[in-house]
This record gives C-alpha cells, sequence and structure tokens, in this order.
C-alpha cells in the first residue's frame, strides 16, 4: 500500500493559488453545465496535450482565495440548479493547500457540486479528509502499460493506478477519461488491461468512461511555445476505434461513452 499523508496543519500557501482561465459555461467537464477553474502546474508532459502553456506553476495569474470565490460567486445560483463547478489544470493537485481550500469553501458557501479533474498522480501527498469536499472525480489515466505511458506522458503510470485504488476505498465516485491516440494508446490488449483493472480493483465507484478521441485544437499553442509537437500528422481515431474500445469496456459491465 502506498504511503499517505497524515492530516496537514493549515497551510498559508492555501490563501494565494496561480490560476491559468476559467470558463463560465462548460459542459464537458462533469455532469450539467460548469463553471471551470483551470489551474497552472503541470509535472506530465503529455505528448497531445492541450493546454502547454499550463505547465509552468509560475505562469498563471496569481489569485487569492477570496479572489478565486469572487469569480464564480455571480454564477453560483444559476449552478446550484444546472451543474456545479470543476477544478481542472493543469494537474490541480499541484497546488494541492490551495485547491483543497477552494473546494472546501466552494461546498460550504455555495453548496455546489464539485468535480476534480486529476492524473491522480499527486494523491499519496495529500490526507483522506482532502478529498471530503469532491463529489466526484474525473480521473485522466493515459495508458496502462508502463512503458507506454512515460512515453506518452514522461511519468509513471503506478501513482496514477494507486489514486485509483484509493478513491474507490474512500468510495469516491469517479469518472475514467481515457484519450484515445492511434499508435499510442489505441492498442486493443492495453485497453483490455486497464478494463480488467477497472473492473477487479475499482469497482462500483466507477461511474462511467469517456473515450476522449485525439484533437489538435491546441497544437498552435505548442508552436507560440516553440516547442515541437510530436503528434502533428497524427490522425483521430476512426469511429470504428472509438467503438470498438468502448465495446472492450462494455464487455466488463463498464459503461463506456
Amino acid at each position: 500500500m502506498e504511503p499517505i499523508a497524515p492530516s496537514p496543519a493549515p497551510d498559508p500557501g492555501a490563501e494565494v493559488g496561480f490560476l491559468h482561465s476559467v470558463e463560465t459555461g462548460a459542459a464537458v467537464d462533469g455532469p450539467g453545465m460548469r463553471f471551470v477553474y483551470f489551474m497552472n502546474g503541470c509535472m506530465f508532459r503529455c505528448l497531445y496535450c492541450h493546454n502547454p502553456d499550463t505547465w509552468k506553476l509560475g505562469g498563471g495569474r496569481r489569485v487569492s482565495m477570496a479572489e478565486a470565490l469572487a469569480e464564480i460567486a455571480p454564477y453560483a445560483r444559476f449552478l446550484k440548479r444546472a451543474g456545479g463547478v470543476t477544478v481542472s489544470g493543469g494537474e490541480p493537485m499541484v497546488q494541492a493547500p490551495f485547491v483543497g481550500e477552494l473546494l472546501r469553501r466552494i461546498k460550504a458557501r455555495f453548496g455546489l457540486h464539485t468535480a476534480l479533474d486529476t492524473q491522480g498522480y499527486l494523491h499519496a501527498n495529500v490526507a483522506d479528509d482532502w478529498f471530503d469536499p469532491v463529489d466526484l472525480v474525473l480521473l485522466d489515466i493515459k495508458q496502462f502499460d508502463p512503458a507506454k505511458h512515460r512515453a506518452l506522458t514522461g511519468k509513471d503510470v503506478a501513482p496514477s493506478l494507486g489514486c485509483a485504488r484509493r478513491l474507490a476505498r474512500l468510495g469516491k465516485p469517479m469518472w475514467l477519461r481515457y484519450v484515445l491516440v492511434p499508435g499510442w494508446s489505441d492498442d486493443a490488449a492495453d485497453v483490455a488491461a486497464l478494463a480488467d483493472f477497472l473492473r477487479d480493483e475499482v469497482g462500483p465507484t466507477l461511474e462511467r468512461v469517456e473515450i476522449l478521441p485525439l484533437h489538435h485544437l491546441g497544437a498552435f499553442k505548442w508552436k507560440e511555445l516553440g516547442l515541437p509537437y510530436a503528434l502533428d500528422g497524427t490522425p483521430p481515431p476512426s469511429p470504428e476505434r472509438i467503438q470498438a474500445t468502448r465495446d472492450i469496456f462494455a464487455a466488463r459491465g463498464i459503461l463506456a461513452i
């Protein structure tokens, strides 16, 4: 079992965060209409990342907790009926003290449904109660095969799998997000191994799998940042491949959309 951090003392860093941007009417970041905070900072270097401008922690807009809460306040009444709030990135757990406190205050002040979009790599740095104000985790597992995951993201997959196991232990509802990249994450054997893991070690806390076909909408950002975009020219997966991937999960009793 991976070591889990004890409950920390109040962290003065919880009062200041680095925010890349917000979206006030997102429809693909959790149930219903969502207000999304995109936090800066990420340790992954996914070849298909559509937000490479969020990688650097200090590159974002510095905000106080009061300023971050003020961003959502005008929309809270509508969001209470229509959806909720999602904290995404980058990787929000890079700023775990700030994000944890932000979610706690949003829950206490506005009573909104909350979602966390994470790849879970840093989950062992926080205590179990850090997840208390999180209603839903959108967990990104990029590849199940360890070598392919490292080639695709620059990091090991084991911490993300450990996060899935932990969330299952906590009974925390999850949606798995899986980006389907031809030649990188579409191999049927790899998908089947992931589906077996989800069935056997995560179970009913996993509500659905979202198959996200590769797109190149963020490719221009790589060029603007002077970074080589390795997937330039890689086609999106075919409708047949997308359906075949869904069928692998469905064969194990897992809803895939």
